[in-house]
């Protein structure tokens, strides 16, 4: 029996998964999805379970039954391209015919001293469940800073505003703005809920260095009682380790099957692949799609015809009763891009479950 093997049950895996079994998969072949847990967490939502306005058992999605597909649960330490081999922490190597690598990303601290072992994050379901502990712990009218005005750290800020009211909230960003990527009316409509709820917006900090309870601006010292980093990611050590041709992110290089050109029986889905947008679940799934669709060209002996990918756009949320959006050059704001993320978070809950 032939391994097709998937590494990582996220959005990009899960779609492969999804696309597969539509289709006919060849009697002699079985997929094998490969993932610590035994369900996906729904990681575009982490920043609500940080925040504690879900609980983890709404950001589950179960993996699919089905007599084709098979699961091994553990720690993926290795891969071993020459060698058509996954190694484990603790477990019996996997064999695969066929690979796809979709194990995510993880926080890049870029080597600014004390983030690792000081601040909270939300990269993984295990870290933000750890970050919604620290958060409940912090103390009524404490202080919590969150470094990274991007989508992420908008979103986090925002949802521990509504469940924290309490709390002295800031954000952190090296830049002159928050939301830096989106057009300048979109990010001003932020500035100005964040302002309007209390939540300190601060550009042009060049953060030096973390300690216990303090930030450091430069020299500028900056008390605080909780940290959550939202500052960059980069993919997993285990992808960090291939010896194949990455982007200047970090993201493996491939070809136009999305499989490296050096070993095209491996393909690379969502974060840790060089695509032409930003890391993200809608692009996973979008790119996951394609390749579900290649491989079924060459089951059939056909050659495949990908499609260029195409987003849909993007959107964000500012609590429960506000939100963002940019699709295309049209930017949303306001009540209708909240109901918007909502139906794709439902949706997106039916598709993959």
């Amino acid at each position: 029996m032939k391994n097709f093997v998937i590494l990582g049950g996220g959005y990009g895996g899960l779609t492969i998964i999804k696309e597969l079994l539509e289709g006919k998969i060849p009697s002699d072949t079985q997929i094998v999805l490969v993932d610590r847990s035994p369900f996906q967490g729904l990681k575009t939502e982490y920043y609500a379970l940080a925040a504690g306005t879900v609980s983890d058992y709404d950001l589950r999605i179960q993996f699919p039954v089905h007599e084709k597909v098979t699961y091994r649960y553990g720690e993926v330490t290795s891969i071993d391209l020459e060698q058509r081999q996954i190694e484990f922490e603790g477990q019996d190597p996997l064999e695969y015919d066929k690979l796809v690598i979709g194990l995510g990303c993880t926080d890049r601290f870029h080597n600014t001293p004390g983030a690792e072992e000081y601040s909270c994050t939300i990269q993984s379901f295990s870290k933000t469940r750890e970050t919604y502990l620290r958060l409940n712990e912090v103390k009524a009218y404490g202080h919590v800073h969150i470094v990274g005005g991007g989508l992420s750290g908008v979103e986090m800020a925002a949802e521990l505003r509504e469940s924290r009211p309490d709390l002295n909230i800031s954000i952190l960003d090296r830049g002159e703005r928050v939301l830096s990527a989106f057009p300048q009316r979109l990010s001003a409509y932020v500035h100005e809920w964040f302002n309007e709820h209390q939540v300190e917006t601060r550009g042009h900090v060049a953060i030096s260095r973390l300690e216990g309870n303090a930030i450091y601006n430069r020299d500028e010292e900056i008390l605080t009682d909780a940290v959550v980093w939202t500052a960059g990611i980069q993919p997993v050590k285990v992808v960090q380790d291939l010896d194949v041709t990455k982007d200047p992110q970090g993201r493996v290089v491939l070809n136009e099957y999305y499989q490296i050109p050096e070993y095209t029986d491996v393909y690379v889905v969502g974060d840790c692949a060089s695509v032409p947008y930003a890391p993200s679940g809608q692009a996973a799934e979008v790119q996951g799609e394609q390749i579900a669709h290649i491989q079924h060209a060459l089951w059939k002996g056909e050659k495949p015809n990908p499609q260029p990918l195409k987003l849909r756009g993007t959107l964000g949320a500012l609590g429960k009763k506000a939100g963002f959006g940019l699709m295309g050059k049209t930017s949303m704001m306001g009540r209708v891009p909240r109901i918007l993320k909502s139906g794709v978070l439902w949706m997106s809950k039916r598709h993959l479950g």
